[in-house]
């Protein structure tokens, strides 16, 4: 075999070993949403929220309550607004049963639109009744300050 070829699988072993950290995946999040035989049931509490009118350029924070109605802890695994112009922070830990959770979205109307808006943030759970939920929120953006409602 030539020196080439001898490179060449050298460096394709070294690849494959080196991408191999070694580590275990700890994310309990993640294994939580897998295991199946753990699964619970939620219960949302708010999935529509309506924030009234604000003023093009102002931010408003709506919530999103969920409740762990089954028997095993509730994890929310991945929060996604669909938008860019929406942030949102959720409760991190495990939702123990007959505990609630807490999703918070923080809207900024800057880049948006004057009129009525639509928004969706996509949940991921440990969940029997579906591993993907949908909230949504609405509201309208005005030009003019007197019509805020915020």
């Amino acid at each position: 075999m030539n020196f080439s070829k001898i490179l060449i699988i050298g460096c394709c072993y070294f690849i494959i070993f080196a991408c191999h950290s070694g580590k275990a995946d700890n994310n309990p999040a993640m294994a939580a949403a897998f295991d199946t035989s753990h699964y619970t049931m939620v219960k949302w509490i708010d999935s529509i929220v309506n924030f009234g009118t604000i003023t093009k350029g102002e931010q408003v924070t709506v919530h999103f309550r969920c409740k762990n109605i089954g028997t095993e802890p509730l994890i929310l695994v991945n929060v996604r607004p669909v938008c860019g112009c929406t942030v949102a922070d959720y409760t991190k830990h495990p939702i123990m049963p007959g505990s609630e959770g807490l999703i918070e979205a923080a809207f900024n109307s800057e880049h948006v639109a004057p009129g009525n808006v639509f928004k969706t943030i996509i949940v991921n759970t440990n969940t029997k009744n579906g591993t993907e939920h949908y909230l949504f929120f609405r509201g309208d953006v005005t030009t003019d300050s007197t019509n805020s409602t915020k």
